[in-house]
């Protein structure tokens, strides 16, 4: 099977986890690991599996990800799982990173892209959405240094694995792929 890890990161975050996905997927098929504004939405039909990561950026996938989601073609012949990595703690997932999951789901929906699931974990913010996070989610102090003094520490060892064990999923023979 002809395997695309195409990522999209600026911190690292989502860039270790398309790493790991790669390396499992290596395994067994031909893998390919890209970087988004290396990959033309028309050459994932190259592919037989796209795995596509993004960081959550503003609520949502980021630009560059967006971007090649919008120019798929419809009916594509290759099949999607998507990835994606946030800083939000649990009780804010729904709020600040779910519609990164919509987007995935409804741009499959629309085009009829066979939509084989999706990973995410979180990963340490940037410098700039650390400051949001403290100004305008976490403002107790306390709060912040809980959070920070976890989420700083992913992608962890047991994320990246969880990540090669979705990436098994996907590829494994009874997927439906």
């Amino acid at each position: 099977m002809k395997v695309l890890v195409a990522y999209y990161s600026e911190t690292g975050n989502t860039e270790k986890i398309a790493r790991a996905i790669y390396e499992e997927a290596a395994e067994e098929h031909e893998a390919y690991l890209k970087r988004v504004n290396s990959v033309a939405a028309n050459d994932l039909s190259n592919y037989d599996v796209v795995f596509l990561g993004s960081p959550c950026h503003s609520t949502d996938l980021a630009a560059p990800v967006k971007t090649i989601l919008d120019a798929i073609p419809h009916s594509p012949t290759f099949r999607l799982a998507g990835f994606f990595t946030h800083a939000t703690s649990a009780g804010g997932f729904e709020r600040w990173a779910s519609k990164c999951i919509t987007s995935f789901q409804e741009t499959s929906r629309q085009k009829k892209i066979h939509f084989a699931g999706y990973y995410n974990c979180q990963g340490a913010p940037s410098p700039p959405i650390q400051e949001f996070i403290k100004r305008e989610v976490l403002t107790s102090a306390s709060a912040w240094q809980e959070y920070f003094r976890e989420v700083r520490t992913h992608p962890t060892p047991e994320d990246v694995q969880k990540a090669k064990k979705f990436a098994r999923e996907i590829l494994s023979p009874g997927s439906g792929i």
